[in-house]
């Protein structure tokens, strides 16, 4: 005798039942029976499925995290870290420019480490307490270099999820200061349609800066640089250098490997 417990397109799932010789062929009893099984064990198999999909949408989240160059941090409201990606891991091994004290996520700044946690302790209420976009606090490391710690709530219903199982009332992202320069530069180069040693003018202005420091890296003339850069200008629609470092920056891959579809 057998039942279908589920159907779908990848596949069926029956419950057969089979009996030995000495007790004949299956009979009215039996198949009441089944009936009264028959639910419980599709009950329990519509739990495994579900338990299977929470776990194959965590791991998916787990991944994704982890392909962030930022540190990420899941933490409750009394800064304890619930997770951590392998950025925010690694940040944590070497103790800079923050580390895991018991559990409980802290920096050296004295300065920096009760409004952090006062952050933290409000996040519990939401989007109400620190805004959609959260709060931002400046960290320094070690060994002197600049970090910035952006804290976002967790309360809301769509971000609540990826929190939920681990009561984490916020998600900490930690990156370093600095200006991270395009892994593809021909994103740029194609889409404003920069030549070659436009594109180098262009990186070289935001990365050195002036037009003298930029044509003594290029070996090229101070009037050449200019020229390049005028035309740089014109075809990004950029009036002046900051407007250059912050077109290089939108280019920038969040990505810790730099990757680019």
């Amino acid at each position: 005798m057998g039942a279908t417990v589920d159907k779908s397109n990848s596949g069926v799932v029956v419950l057969s039942i089979l009996r030995n010789q000495a007790s004949g062929l299956v009979d009215e009893d039996t198949r009441l029976r089944m009936e009264l099984v028959l639910p419980h064990v599709r009950r329990a198999a519509l739990i495994g499925n579900v338990l299977k999909r929470q776990k194959a949408e965590a791991d998916s989240i787990s991944d994704t995290f982890d392909g962030l160059s930022a540190g990420l941090f899941l933490v409750d409201a009394d800064g304890r870290v619930v997770h951590a990606n392998e950025s925010g891991q690694a940040m944590l091994a070497e103790a800079s420019p923050l580390r895991a004290v018991a559990g409980r996520l802290t920096v050296a700044d004295a300065n920096v480490e009760r409004p952090l946690h006062k952050l933290f302790a409000r996040a519990e209420a939401g989007d109400v307490a620190l805004g959609t976009r959260g709060s931002a606090i400046p960290l320094l490391a070690r060994d002197g270099r600049r970090y910035v710690a952006h804290v976002l709530p967790l309360a809301s219903r769509a971000r609540r999820r990826a929190g939920a199982v681990y009561e984490a009332v916020a998600a900490v992202f930690v990156r370093a200061a600095t200006l991270d320069m395009p892994a593809a530069p021909e994103l740029i180069s194609g889409a404003y349609n920069l030549t070659p040693t436009e594109l180098r003018v262009l990186l070289c202005i935001v990365e050195i800066g002036g037009v003298p420091e930029v044509a003594d890296a290029l070996g090229i003339a101070e009037t050449t640089v200019k020229t390049h850069l005028r035309r740089v200008y014109e075809k990004t629609g950029a009036r002046r250098q900051a407007d250059l470092v912050k077109l290089v920056a939108a280019f920038s891959t969040p990505l810790s490997d730099g990757s680019y579809f």
